[in-house]
């Protein structure tokens, strides 16, 4: 045996094959090749069951708290459990398990159901029927029996069990139709087509007698690349190698149409499918609320070993004296009095930790969770984000970045279907120096007032017209589309005239709106069949052999075709942009096409170039050879046929240009604008040349007349070196600011002067490229300093990668702003997921950006409301939700501090264990639920019409540690005035009508009840809108208390072993000094927030303060005075000191009153004549005053 076949048998079967080799060897049907072909070798591959599931029955328990437990805080409160069952603390264990095992418990049943239903959508899709060949019949068994090799059949709307290798279609040509809506939601059609030397086998005998071995990779996520290749042996063992691409696979979860039946060989099975390689999630992003919450905890981490430490330090101080460590009531024994000290002192920590531990809220995680959970579904119900045009809606693929929607300081955005439409519109062509112009045709339609074709020019000459003509058989030729008509699709065209049916189907609308425009000057595509093109030369059917398509990519920004004529002529047409284009022509009126590409791109066409060259048969030859090895291989296939490409398309003769219009989408410039009113920065990154970008960010306001534009691209750096312009344009952005301390990256600044920067993607990538001096990083920050002082930054001619490499270029500047990244296409997906927020597009470019982004919208303005309204709202809910948390845990926590003070530090509790178990789990955390799901401090048309009012949330504002030491502060000084105010009130003083005195359950029990009501009140004087759901949860957590109070003290309770609480709660609310301290010690506590409140709104009120003030006006004078528009008036009242006229407000301009006028707010003026204009602030509309005798 050969040596080397024992090397390899040794390494796949003992490193497993998947370490060993990148590729896969799959025999079709199971047959071994024929003796002397190949080694046969016996593999193994998992079978076709799909597990979504994450648990099984066994491993649920172990797997779960595993996983609930690497999160700090639910370890952190068991590691207290465990200290608390281990030594003798002063709290029941009961008191930190019970909350730990509420909050543990609610967590895996949530992950359990959902972990259940998935399993029961496995159970379902796994059990399907499928049916193969097995010996030349046809037999049916469930999916999850499918083994890699199996030959399976699949009719008409049927979907793929498995990754299949497309053999042979009931369709003459070998092709079928599949759409993969499940997959990347795109519902056209898309043709795949039948190995070449398999494609005439229709029946199962045929199939069966099939003797083949497939090469390919192993599995990747892709779902858009596959690279293998067939080997078919014939019966005198001669063998034929076909390359296989993503042309030939079939994915599981697409659906066969218009097509009866197909058979393919399964390579990917069960979870190594694509469709199961892209169930994982890519998103691992972490929102800046989360990392504040985390700060935070440390910070009351530290605060809680502190108390700790005092506490131990002060006691064995206290304990110093004798009668005070062994009082004559309380004597240590033997073995207590030889203990160790420092264990002592350690032990004693321990419980101090044990006590304190409520400062860390262990349910705020579980709340924020819930609020992030349900809050996402706000965004799914807007029914204003809902587009009426596609039938789409929002989707959130992750709850996780909810606030971060509120902290946004900088878009980068997609130019093509994200602020255009997508939706093509074939202006003009360009055929060597003639100009021609159609009627307007778009998607299919005619503008009814166009007829005939309008040709701009003189007329071309003899050779002209043998251009013109290649040009337009260039147009109608090179491309990927699909027809669709109402004819039998293999039927024979009746009639020429049956051309205008077609129905033209492509993922590029570019291809469409130049296959529609030709069509108007003459030239019809008509279809492919048996690899013949037809196109319809006005009255003549010309066919063409296609022989080799070199398909687009994002990189070369070109595709070509290879043709045949009826006459044996071979031609190669290349269509690609100018920037592609014109490097690899040697021929052509070059200049003229050159300057009316220019003139185009300035007007905001997209223009695309034409070119050509014929192939003589050796050529020919040649070019099939290269190609052919290219296609072949297993390793870097990419790279090779790109080199391939290369090689081919040289040499070429100019034809023309062509333009077509990509329309602005609508209040795409009113988004823009809002966005910038809120002080985001927005950036255009794409892939499209700088006159036509130019001219779209001119149209959607990005750019303004007043704009003084800089440029950092190619052209220029051709004249200057890289570090002469950077050092230039950082000059002139300097010379009105003087220094550089503006807060440029949250764009807050307005009266700066206005720039723009235009970069390109080859200045980008020298500014990115480290050089070996190590001058780099320089060049990076000079870039950035210039960014800063733009109000707007247009990157062009950008690869996928460059416009990640942008992203993340900002994402880690020392500011570290937030940044969004929006597009529509799979060239934007790199930058959605850098971005700290990835928003897709749901548009014509399929929904690959969708898929892989954290939030999807129909619409582009739809990104106004999600970010000036759900985003806003979203921040000020979950900031006031975790300061909220910390605020009544130091309320409730910081007495028991004090406490220990008065009880010689012997770790004696202030409260009850029930009120010490329920307070976070029960008592106090639905009213911030609630409030965190549904408060609205500014109503949503305010802050769509105020977008200023972003910035008063922007940076984190409400996250900040000026903030948070307020609220930690107020929560201390409450907590000061709840146990002190109780203390001074009945330190000497009979409380009850026999004379008793309150003992320490029921001192605690007071402080308790008046925590309650302050902290629940506290949240109440926060909330700002109001609904019948917020009055029952708030009122209704204080009755419960109350209710669940008197049950607990009112009972005896046979399962304690102690009722300390025995008619406490009652006894206390007998006493008349009772009342009046919760009454008072309530109002104290509030008194200091309220004021501060107050004063803050009167003396320096934030621009959210001013509308929700306007907003009280408004309210209150909405019925005497409503603001209309177009002249329509409102009687405002009778004027002062005139009783004969009647004084009427007139609005003549048709905008809404945002902001009352100053003498609206003050003493009516003195009479005016009729028709004075009255001051008004500005963006409020015009009024006038006028007077009407009565």
């Amino acid at each position: 045996m050969d040596c080397s076949l024992v090397r390899t048998l040794v390494r796949r079967y003992c490193a497993g094959e998947e370490n060993w080799v990148d590729n896969r060897t799959i025999y079709v049907g199971h047959k071994e090749p024929p003796p002397g072909a190949e080694a046969y070798i016996l593999q193994k591959y998992p079978d076709n069951r799909i597990v979504s599931s994450k648990y099984t029955f066994w491993n649920f328990i172990p797997k779960n708290l595993f996983e609930q437990f690497r999160r700090i805080a639910n370890f952190y409160f068991l590691i207290i459990f465990l200290v608390q069952l281990i030594i003798d603390t002063p709290t029941s264990p009961v008191t930190s398990g019970l909350p730990l095992f509420f909050v543990i418990t609610v967590t895996a049943v949530k992950q359990g159901y959902e972990d259940w239903l998935r399993h029961k959508a496995d159970n379902a899709m796994n059990q399907c029927p499928v049916h193969f060949i097995q010996h030349g019949k046809l037999v049916r068994k469930q999916s999850r029996k499918l083994r890699v090799g199996d030959i399976v059949m699949v009719k008409e709307d049927d979907t793929f069990p498995c990754d299949l290798i497309f053999l042979s279609s009931s369709r003459g040509d070998g092709t079928c139709h599949v759409t993969t809506a499940s997959l990347d939601g795109e519902s056209s059609h898309k043709t795949h087509y039948a190995v070449q030397d398999t494609k005439g086998f229709h029946t199962e005998e045929d199939i069966d007698r099939l003797h083949a071995t497939i090469e390919c990779e192993q599995p990747q996520p892709d779902l858009y690349k596959f690279v293998g290749r067939i080997k078919v042996y014939h019966e005198q063992n001669d063998s034929v190698v076909r390359p296989l691409g993503s042309e030939n696979l079939l994915l599981r979860g697409a659906t066969l149409k218009n097509t009866e039946k197909i058979f393919g060989v399964a390579i990917y099975t069960g979870m190594e499918t694509k469709m199961a390689l892209n169930y994982q999630s890519t998103s691992q992003k972490r929102s800046a609320v989360e990392k504040s919450m985390n700060a935070f905890l440390i910070v009351y981490l530290c605060i809680l070993i502190s108390k700790a430490l005092i506490n131990t330090v002060l006691k064995y101080v206290w304990q110093s004296e004798p009668f005070r460590d062994e009082p004559w009531y309380n004597q240590k024994t033997e073995s207590e009095r030889q203990r160790n000290l420092f264990l002592r002192a350690f032990t004693d920590f321990l419980a101090f930790m044990v006590l304190f531990n409520y400062i860390i809220p262990v349910s705020m995680y579980v709340t924020v969770e819930l609020q992030k959970f349900l809050g996402s579904y706000f965004i799914t119900w807007d029914e204003e984000m809902f587009d009426e045009e596609s039938g789409e809606g929002p989707v959130v693929n992750t709850s996780d970045l909810n606030e971060e929607l509120g902290q946004v300081e900088y878009v980068f955005t997609d130019k093509t279907g994200t602020l255009t439409e997508n939706n093509m519109e074939f202006k003009e062509c360009c055929i060597e120096g003639q100009v021609y112009v159609p009627h307007a045709i778009c998607n299919g339609q005619v503008l009814p007032e166009a007829s005939g074709i309008d040709m701009i020019d003189s007329s071309p000459g003899v050779s002209g017209r043998e251009r013109e003509e290649l040009f337009f058989r260039a147009i109608c030729l090179c491309h990927t589309i699909q027809v669709k008509d109402d004819d039998d699709v293999d039927g024979p065209r009746k009639s020429p005239d049956s051309a205008k049916s077609c129905v033209y189907i492509s993922s590029s609308p570019d291809e469409v709106a130049l296959v529609e425009g030709v069509q108007r000057l003459g030239f019809t595509y008509l279809r492919l069949k048996d690899n013949y093109m037809e196109i319809l030369n006005r009255d003549t059917v010309e066919r063409f052999e296609l022989l080799e398509i070199l398909s687009f990519d994002s990189v070369r920004r070109r595709m070509s075709v290879i043709v045949k004529s009826a006459t044996g002529e071979i031609y190669l047409f290349c269509k690609g942009a100018d920037s592609s284009v014109f490097p690899r022509v040697i021929e052509g009126k070059v200049d003229q096409i050159r300057d009316r590409v220019e003139h185009n791109a300035v007007e905001g066409l997209r223009t695309l170039c034409v070119a050509y060259k014929r192939l003589v048969q050796e050529e020919y030859e040649a070019i099939c050879t290269l190609l052919q090895a290219a296609k072949l291989a297993l390793q870097d296939r990419e790279k090779k046929l790109a080199e391939a490409y290369e090689q081919i398309e040289k040499d070429l003769i100019l034809l023309g240009a062509t333009a077509v219009e990509d329309r602005l989408q609508e209040k795409a410039a009113d988004t823009i604008e809002a966005l910038q009113k809120a002080g985001i920065k927005v950036w255009v990154l794409t892939g499209d040349k700088m006159e036509t970008a130019a001219a779209t960010c001119y149209a959607c306001k990005l750019f303004r007349r007043n704009t003084q534009l800089l440029e950092l691209t190619t052209k220029k750096l051709e004249e200057q070196s890289l570090h002469d312009v950077l050092f230039e344009l950082s000059k002139t952005v300097l010379r009105c600011h003087g220094s550089l301390t503006r807060d440029n990256f949250s764009g807050l600044s307005t009266d700066m002067h206005d720039y723009g920067l235009i970069i390109d993607g080859a200045a980008l990538s020298l500014i990115m490229k480290p050089q070996e001096d190590g001058s780099s990083s320089n060049y990076r920050e000079l870039f950035l300093e210039i960014c800063r002082n733009c109000s707007a930054v247009l990157c062009c001619r950008m690869a996928p990668l460059q416009k990640a490499q942008i992203v993340k270029l900002i994402k880690l500047s020392k500011e570290h702003p937030i940044t969004l990244a929006i597009g529509d296409g799979a060239n934007d997906v790199s930058m959605i997921l850098e971005a700290h927020v990835g928003i897709g597009v749901i548009g014509k470019e399929g929904r690959q950006a969708a898929r892989n982004s954290d939030y999807a919208i129909p619409k582009f303005k739809h990104l106004k409301k999600m970010l000036l309204v759900h985003g806003h709202f979203y921040y000020i809910r979950i900031s006031e939700l975790v300061q909220y948390f910390f605020y009544k845990n130091v309320c409730f926590i910081f007495p028991q501090f004090l406490y220990q003070f008065f009880c010689g530090f012997s770790q004696q509790t202030l409260y009850d264990t029930a009120y010490l178990t329920l307070y976070n789990i029960s008592f106090t955390s639905l009213p911030i639920l609630l409030y965190s799901l549904m408060e609205q401090h500014v109503g949503a048309e305010a802050l769509k019409r105020e977008p200023s009012l972003y910035r008063d949330v922007a940076k984190n504002a409400l996250l900040r540690w000026r903030v948070f030491i307020y609220w930690t502060l107020l929560g201390v000084f409450d907590a000061l005035v709840f146990f002190f105010g109780a203390y001074f009130m009945f330190e000497n003083t009979t409380v009850t009508s026999n004379g008793q005195v309150f003992g320490n359950w029921t001192f605690g029990t007071l402080v308790f009840t008046v925590m309650m009501f302050t902290v629940t009140l506290k949240l109440a004087l926060d909330t700002h809108y109001w609904t019948w759901i917020n009055h029952f949860v708030l009122w209704g957590s204080l009755l419960f208390y109350v209710v669940f109070s008197l049950l607990w003290g009112g009972i005896v309770w046979p399962f304690l072993n102690y009722q300390r609480m025995y008619y406490v709660f009652i006894q206390m609310l007998s006493s008349g000094p009772a009342w009046l301290a919760i009454v008072l010690l309530i109002t104290v506590s509030l008194l200091p927030d309220v004021l501060k409140k107050v004063l803050c709104r009167q003396l320096w009120p934030s621009a959210t303060e001013r509308v929700q003030n306007m907003c009280v006006w408004r309210q209150d004078h909405l019925p005497e005075l409503t603001p209309l528009p177009l002249c329509r008036a409102q009687p405002l009242g009778h004027w002062p000191g005139s009783h004969s006229n009647l004084v009427t407000l007139t609005c003549w301009e048709s905008r809404e009153c945002s902001v009352p006028p100053p003498w609206l707010l003050s003493p009516m003026p003195s009479p005016s004549q009729p028709g004075t204009q009255l001051p008004w602030p500005e963006g409020a509309g015009r009024w006038t005053l006028t007077s009407s005798s009565l």
